[in-house]
């Protein structure tokens, strides 16, 4: 085997140590890449954790396991020195879903006007910054247009969880909202595993695609190895037995490259909201 590659993922549920001792167990044995993996709380954590120098008293990874918005993080304070590795196929397409109660006042964006809407985690991407973005693209301000209710729950798990995404549903359906952001797969689940009565909500509106979660590479890692741990990933396969119950439970069917154009929108929405300001030591 090669040197060790360190790995960093956010604990942001118990399954996350099933998933990483399945993945752990597949570069060791299949794979032959020493892989191991450091598990951290939030992700402002992971990010400078795959930032720090070798004199810094912090712990240090090769990867980070990192949502987009700590990925554009790591980037931006890099100097765009950190690379993207790889990324799920699900992470392609997510967008912003605002929802309202079935034929109640509010079936449009225009009747957000002087109204509330709910959002998720201060840094959740698809759930807090994104719908703030886009509703100012549109021509509604928050504060000066429409109100918010924020449910800042599991803070430095950006969103996550999903935590949050069911306090703004909730909130919409006893009326403390008028409408409310969740994220895409979030949307989807409501309605597949019935989360809500059949047809209690309504999807008024749906923003641009965007992307999700990025393997990072900490700028000094040898490309060898970086590219060993990317063909070592592109090598999990949906069809193997071994390899499904990773592969569903992390949500993809299959690893892909980099697709990056689709982050553009989430960089400049940080940037606006101050998400990409870097932390005092």
């Amino acid at each position: 085997m090669s040197r060790t590659i360190w790995v960093g993922a956010v604990a942001y549920d118990p399954k996350v140590v099933g998933i990483w001792e399945g993945m752990r167990r597949y570069f060791h044995e299949e794979a032959g890449l020493a892989v191991e993996v450091v598990l951290f709380q939030s992700y402002e954590a992971q990010v400078a954790a795959l930032l720090a120098s070798p004199s810094e008293r912090l712990p240090r990874i090769d990867i980070g396991w990192n949502t987009n918005l700590a990925y554009i993080q790591a980037d931006a304070w890099s100097d765009h020195r950190c690379r993207p590795i790889a990324m799920r196929d699900t992470d392609v397409g997510w967008m912003t879903k605002i929802v309202a109660v079935t034929g109640g006042p509010v079936a449009t964006l225009a009747d957000l006007k002087s109204r509330t809407l709910a959002l998720g985690s201060r840094d959740s991407g698809h759930a807090a910054i994104l719908p703030v973005y886009f509703l100012h693209r549109e021509g509604l301000v928050e504060g000066r247009d429409y109100q918010t209710l924020r449910f800042n729950t599991d803070l430095g798990k950006h969103g996550d969880t999903g935590t949050s995404e069911s306090e703004v549903v909730r909130a919409v359906l006893d009326g403390r909202a008028d409408a409310g952001a969740i994220g895409s797969p979030f949307w989807n689940a409501v309605r597949t595993e019935r989360l809500v009565p059949q047809g209690a909500l309504t999807e008024i509106w749906t923003s641009q695609p965007y992307n999700h979660c990025m393997f990072t590479a900490r700028s000094d890692l040898d490309p060898a190895l970086e590219q060993q741990f990317a063909k070592a990933l592109f090598g999990m396969s949906y069809d193997n037995p071994a390899h499904r119950p990773v592969l569903e439970a992390e949500g993809l069917r299959q690893w892909i490259a980099p697709q990056l154009d689709a982050y553009a929108q989430l960089r400049e929405a940080s940037t606006q909201q101050g998400f990409l300001t870097r932390p005092l030591a």
